[in-house]
Parts: C-alpha cells; sequence; structure tokens
C-alpha cells in the first residue's frame, strides 16, 4: 500500500493512480525548485527568529536544503511525481535527509502562499532577463540604423507608397516599440515584487509569523496586506503574460515587414543564408523561415493570455486549484518571447539593406507629393487647396507617366502660379528627407539625433 502524504489522512486511503497522474505539477513546477529553496530557507530562518523552531533546526534545514539544490542542478535528484509538486517534492527528500526537523519546516505556510511566493520569485528573475534580451535587441537595431542615416526608402501607409524616408528611422521605430515592452515589464516587475509568504491558506496563522522578515530576506519591496488576495491574485500572471503578448505584436510586425520586403517583388533587404531554408522540391527558394516561425509563434503568446484570463474569469475568491495551471501559461509565454527575441536579434545583425535597388525604385509613387503640398503652404495657400493641387497634379503625371519632379515649370504653373522655380527643391525623395524639421520626423538629421540618444540610453542598462 502505498505510503499517505499528511494531507492525505483525512481521505479514506490512497489516490487512484488515475488521479495521481491527473493532478501533479511536478513535471512544469520543478523549474522553480531555486525559488521553493529560497522562500523555504527566508521561513525557516523567520520560524528560528520567532522561535517556532530551534537555531539548530533552522541549520539543518538550511544545510539540507542546499545539498537538495546542488542535486538537482548536477541532475542528480530523483523526481516522483506522486509528490505532486516541487514544493512537496523538496520537503519529501529533506525529511529524508535531515529527519524530524524537515517536518517543522511547513510551520505557519500553505502550498497556497508557497506556489505564490515561487512564482513571484522566478517572474522578478525572467523580467531581468528578458529585459536585457529586449536591450540586446534594441542596440542590434540602433547599431544597424547607424549604417543607414543618409539612404532613403518609401515608408508605406495601407501597404500603398506614402513618404520617403531614412532607413534608419524606419529600424528605430521598432527600437520605440521595445522600449514600451521594457517598460511596461518594469512596471509589471513592481506588482511582482509583493511578498504572500505568511498569509497561509486563505487566513493567515494564528503562530507569530514574522512577514517583514521574510519578505526583506526575499528581496520584495513589500508584503501583501489581504491574506485572501495574497493567495489567489494572480493579476500580475497575466499582467506578464499581455506583456509578452504585446512583444509578440511588435516581433511579428518586424518579421512580416522583413518577408515582405525580401521577396523578389521588393528585394529591399537580404537576410543572411544561416538564418534562412530553401524548400524540399523547389531548389531555387529562399525563404525566411525564421521570421515566420517568429510571426507564427504570438499565436502561443496569444493563446497563453487568453488561457490565463480563462483560468482567472470565474473562479470563487480565494485558492482554488485552478491556478495550477498558471504556470504552464506563464512558462510558454516567457519561453517563446525569449527564444524570439533571441532569433529577431540574430536576423537583424544579418541583415543588410539592398540601397541601389531601393533608390533605383524611389521614384514610383509619387512620395515627394506631401512635400510639394507643404511648398505651397509655404508659399501662402491653404492646405486644403495645396492638397488639392497637388492630388490634380499627380493625377495629371500619371497620365503622362512622368514624375513630378519632371514637370516644366511652366506645367506647374497652370495648375498654381504661386509655383516658383524653387519648387524642385522641395521634389525628389533625397530632397524631400532633408527638408524634414520636426522633431522626430525620418530625416537624417533626426535618424542621427535619434541614434545618438538611444546608443546613450541603452548604454546605461
Amino acid at each position: 500500500m502505498t505510503k499517505l502524504k499528511s494531507w492525505e489522512h483525512r481521505l479514506a486511503g490512497a489516490p487512484d493512480r488515475l488521479m495521481v497522474d491527473f493532478v501533479e505539477s511536478l513535471s512544469i513546477d520543478k523549474r522553480l525548485y531555486k525559488y521553493d529553496i529560497a522562500g523555504s530557507i527566508a521561513h525557516a530562518q523567520m520560524l528560528a527568529q520567532r522561535k517556532l523552531i530551534t537555531k539548530s533546526e533552522f541549520a539543518k534545514i538550511k544545510r539540507g536544503l542546499a545539498r537538495i539544490e546542488r542535486e538537482i542542478a548536477e541532475g542528480k535528484f530523483k523526481f516522483d511525481k506522486a509528490y505532486e509538486d516541487i514544493h512537496m517534492a523538496i520537503e519529501n527528500a529533506l525529511v529524508k535527509k535531515i529527519g524530524s526537523p524537515a517536518k517543522k519546516l511547513h510551520t505557519g505556510r500553505s502550498r497556497n502562499d508557497q506556489v505564490a511566493t515561487d512564482l513571484r520569485l522566478w517572474l522578478r528573475d525572467e523580467i531581468d532577463t528578458i529585459q536585457a534580451k529586449i536591450t540586446g535587441l534594441q542596440k542590434s537595431l540602433a547599431a544597424k540604423a547607424a549604417k543607414y542615416t543618409e539612404d532613403v526608402m518609401p515608408a508605406y501607409t495601407h501597404l500603398q507608397r506614402a513618404q520617403p524616408i531614412v532607413i534608419a528611422s524606419y529600424l528605430l521605430n521598432f527600437v520605440e516599440q521595445l522600449q514600451r515592452d521594457f517598460i511596461r515589464l518594469g512596471n509589471c516587475q513592481q506588482l511582482v515584487s509583493i511578498s504572500p509568504l505568511g498569509a497561509g491558506a486563505i487566513a493567515g496563522s494564528t503562530l507569530p509569523l514574522d512577514r517583514k522578515s521574510t519578505a526583506k530576506q526575499l528581496g520584495f519591496s513589500d508584503m501583501a496586506y489581504n491574506s485572501i488576495d495574497a493567495v489567489g491574485d494572480r493579476d500580475f500572471c497575466a499582467e506578464f503574460i499581455f506583456d509578452c503578448a504585446l512583444i509578440s505584436t511588435h516581433l511579428s510586425r518586424l518579421s512580416e515587414d522583413l518577408i515582405i520586403f525580401c521577396s523578389n517583388e521588393f528585394g529591399f533587404v537580404h537576410i543572411a543564408d544561416s538564418f534562412c531554408t530553401s524548400s524540399s522540391m523547389m531548389p531555387q527558394k529562399r525563404n525566411a523561415d525564421a521570421l515566420e516561425l517568429v510571426r507564427g509563434k504570438s499565436g502561443r503568446t496569444y493563446g497563453a493570455l487568453m488561457g490565463m484570463l480563462t483560468l482567472l474569469k470565474a473562479q470563487p475568491t480565494g485558492y482554488n486549484r485552478d491556478m495550477q495551471e498558471d504556470k504552464t501559461h506563464i512558462f510558454s509565454a516567457a519561453d517563446t518571447i525569449s527564444q524570439c527575441l533571441d532569433m529577431v536579434s540574430a536576423v537583424i545583425v544579418h541583415t543588410t539593406f539592398d540601397t541601389k535597388r531601393i533608390t533605383s525604385g524611389l521614384d514610383a509613387g509619387f512620395l515627394d507629393a506631401t512635400s510639394l503640398a507643404e511648398y505651397l503652404v509655404r508659399k501662402g495657400v491653404p492646405f486644403r487647396q495645396a492638397h488639392g493641387i497637388v492630388g490634380s497634379l499627380v493625377a495629371h503625371c500619371e497620365k503622362q507617366s512622368i514624375n513630378l519632379a519632371d514637370l516644366k515649370l511652366a506645367e506647374f504653373k497652370k495648375f498654381s502660379p504661386e509655383i516658383k522655380a524653387d519648387v524642385y527643391k522641395s521634389l525628389g525623395a533625397a530632397n524631400v528627407v532633408a527638408k524634414y524639421v520636426t522633431i522626430g520626423s525620418a530625416g537624417p538629421k533626426q535618424a542621427k539625433e535619434q541614434i545618438a540618444f538611444w546608443q546613450k540610453q541603452l548604454a546605461k542598462r
């Protein structure tokens, strides 16, 4: 007969094997072992301070937990799913190593506040890791942008050619998006840094636990002040997964652009062969599969977010076993986004823009039309009127298959007498980007200023 675990004495007999397999989470949450051990050591030290265990017992517990941590790190620890989760697996191993003192470790503690503590500790470190990867990608984008501060490309709205920009500004727009991701994760980390330890199962404890002590030992900035919410709160998990999902959105958009830009129809960029694949049937193919997978993996983070929100939406107050599923979604989102950030960073480093090809097609699409309208505004023409004049000029040029810069001055004057010989300085993509003056514009001067700013900011991290 299987030996009953302490919490099973209320029940008649051992659980069914099907039940054991169904309720175990050890296969998933064993990656929390370092944090579970850190929380246990802090809890044991507090128990000793409060004379709920002796100093000698604390020393044995601490040494035993340190040995278990080494065994797990070295791959020597045997995980037995009969103990359901990482908390009980470690406690059981500790009992075998040091005996009776280990049975006092759970004094004043529940797996409810224990797992909430472990998750917060793990997330705190995971956010640091992901923020570091975001910074690495931002640095790669800024470094790549520095190579293209004078090179012009078309910008698109509605996937139609809109206005000319320097390639550097295009790349820097993703640095801005990633900066918001970095900030959001930092905000999430503040919410994560709240200690639930000592909240027990739901109502706290009649024992004189020192929650401030454990919070301080574990580096939390504060503690949860309501024991019910402390064990039932997983808002921080949903927020973290949302942050990952939004990072996925940004990486997916960048990937989509590069997939389009490296096609034969565009030919704007060249991605190194080491980050492409070929076809099992078509020998000529050169596919940007890495980026397609980044785009596709956004479904994982979106799915994790929906899974987490669905998990939380109808639970009654307090801890419920539903929450065991939270780690599946959190780990999936974190692993996916870490992998994608690494991949996109590597692709960016090994991608070049074909500036000759881009330049050869810059005249198409009347990229200088807005510049011409603003030229007329500077001549005193109301913008709406200028807009109509340029629209008519574009239609006129389309019929003749020519560009605005190809028109003679006399032809310009047929549409507006305000147009003078200096109009040609406002026409042509290169002239247009040089005339951008507003802060944050997509011209060479502004791009260089932004690169200098980002290089300084990112170097501080």
